[in-house]
């Protein structure tokens, strides 16, 4: 897995029908799908979207449009689905992670994932954190690490009393803030980010975005939303997502990719428009 992060050279190649509204910094990930079928089912098409160094990348889009599809991708959670199959690559620091002789297990070290649904085991809040550095092999200084990961996610103040307590005996942001900590435990260099908030009231939902401006400074983070001021508030750049229904099919596709501000204040393409203008959603 090593290889995965040498000899890196920045490359982005958005195709030619999608617009893009300014010039990308460095991409951590490249992700470029051509098609991605489950079985028989076309799920996504036409899709390049680069997730940037120490940002945050948004994606948005209707529902069934291909956006949680398209995040798993990157970490490879998609081929736990019977019948997936895809023609692109997704690129971490240049390295295809498609290609036979990458773990895609090792992948998930460097790529971690937290899910819509709060989702800590059933144990302690320590060994939730543990969870992950004892499954990567880390034996030394556990304690330290699982300190500095629920300080990351800013939950050591509210917990660091009751780490022998149940993951599950917290309050639901707080449950979404440790599956965080367990995330970044073992330090990965990107975290993707399934919808973290839609399960999660206003003020739990507010700590999790300034947590995420936060964790910008040390990893790169990809999200999915459907709450656009959410995307506005913390994302540096968008990706929009539609669906196209032609030929009794429902597949996903990317429309317009760019700058946040740049987006939200002056989209080009018009299903872009008529999406944030509520036309649709």
């Amino acid at each position: 897995m090593q290889e995965l992060v040498h000899n890196y050279q920045p490359q982005s190649n958005l195709p030619s029908g999608v617009f893009m509204s300014h010039q990308a910094a460095e991409p951590v990930i490249d992700c470029s799908i051509k098609q991605l079928h489950y079985g028989t089912f076309l799920a996504v098409r036409d899709t390049d979207i680069p997730v940037t160094k120490n940002s945050i990348t948004a994606f948005i889009g209707p529902s069934g449009c291909g956006k949680s599809t398209v995040l798993r991708c990157l970490n490879r959670m998609n081929d736990l689905v019977r019948g997936f199959r895809f023609s692109g690559y997704v690129r971490y620091r240049g390295k295809d992670i498609y290609q036979r002789s990458v773990d895609p297990v090792a992948v998930r070290r460097y790529i971690g994932m937290v899910f819509q649904q709060p989702n800590p085991f059933a144990m302690s809040i320590f060994n939730n954190v543990a969870f992950g550095l004892r499954l990567n092999g880390y034996k030394h200084d556990r304690a330290e690490r699982v300190e500095k990961a629920l300080r990351g996610a800013a939950l050591w103040d509210e917990v660091k009393d009751k780490l022998h307590k149940s993951g599950l005996s917290l309050s639901g942001g707080q449950q979404q803030r440790l599956c965080i900590a367990r995330a970044i435990a073992t330090e990965p260099e990107v975290l993707l980010m399934d919808e973290p908030c839609s399960a999660l009231d206003p003020i739990a939902t507010r700590k999790i975005e300034e947590l995420m401006l936060e964790l910008k400074q040390r990893y790169t983070i990809a999200i999915v939303t459907h709450n656009l001021q959410q995307a506005a508030r913390v994302a540096d750049r968008t990706a929009f997502m539609y669906v196209d229904t032609s030929n009794n099919g429902r597949a996903g596709y990317l429309v317009e990719y760019g700058d946040t501000k740049g987006l939200f204040n002056n989209p080009r393409e018009l299903y872009t428009q008529q999406y944030l203008s509520g036309e649709f959603s």
